[in-house]
């Protein structure tokens, strides 16, 4: 740990923690830790190890993780290789909370027509590179899938998300945070299909799990759950762990899931 981040923390205290949270990391590195039994979105990503499916997993990752997976596992994802009018046929009873068969179909259209011109990792990294900013990264993305296939809704806006140039009360990003920890991070978690050049500059991928538990630990002094507090708690698990401090967000999401903390 690096000495000169302990200016507002307990030396002792956050020994402690981090000994806690490297064994839930060591422990939760495992492939039993996602499974039928044990669900999570990841889940239907790992069966395919493509990062286009993966965004698709990732964007649709809110509600009830049961509900999430029955639903992921409903989608033909070989129709991002077939021609619109089967995207359009197939996926016209689809739906999914706030998002309505449109929406669906308009973004496995975009999907199919980017992945024709760049891969997602090229659109990122163009954004990231300039000032090594993962929501510039990010940005890039949202408005390259919206370039591909004009399609306006609610559900549509909800689940690309947007990205504000403000951190005080903007969303915490969450979904864009996790496909960027599947895609970059590698363990017997995360997929790591994408260069780790990134893995030092993301962002935790914050969940209302892992901001009660960093609150309860005493990571977290925010108490607005918003993009802010996301870049807070990764700075501090920085002091754990400079190079890979998004490697605990596993370990925390499970600790407030399975109620230990």
């Amino acid at each position: 740990m690096r000495e000169k981040n302990f200016t507002n923390f307990d030396k002792e205290k956050l020994l402690e923690i981090k000994q806690l949270l490297d064994k839930e990391v060591e422990k939760r590195d495992s492939v039993l830790e996602v499974s039928k039994d044990k669900l999570d979105p990841i889940f239907v990503a790992k069966k395919f190890q493509d990062p286009t499916i993966s965004l698709i997993c990732a964007l649709f990752s809110y509600g009830n993780v049961t509900q999430i997976v029955k639903f992921l596992e409903s989608l033909d994802f070989s129709l991002l290789q077939k021609d619109e009018e089967n995207i359009q046929e197939f996926l016209q009873s689809h739906y999914y909370r706030f998002q309505k068969s449109d929406d669906i179909v308009a973004l496995f259209i975009a999907l199919k027509r980017l992945g024709k011109k760049q891969s997602l990792e090229e659109i990122f990294s163009e954004g990231y590179c300039k000032n090594k900013s993962i929501l510039d990264g990010i940005d890039f993305m949202i408005k390259a899938i919206r370039s591909e296939f004009h399609h306006e809704s609610r559900g549509y806006t909800f689940l690309l998300s947007t990205i504000s140039r403000r951190t005080k009360g903007a969303g915490t990003l969450k979904r864009w945070m996790m496909y960027l920890r599947w895609m970059i991070r590698k363990d017997n978690i995360d997929l790591g299909l994408w260069d780790k050049k990134y893995i030092e500059d993301l962002i935790i991928p914050l969940d209302t799990h892992t901001f009660h538990v960093a609150r309860k630990l005493g990571l977290l002094k925010r108490k607005t759950y918003d993009l802010e507090a996301a870049i807070e708690l990764t700075e501090v698990l920085k002091i754990f762990d400079f190079k890979d401090p998004v490697k605990y967000d596993f370990a925390l999401y499970r600790l407030g899931q399975e109620k230990l903390v």
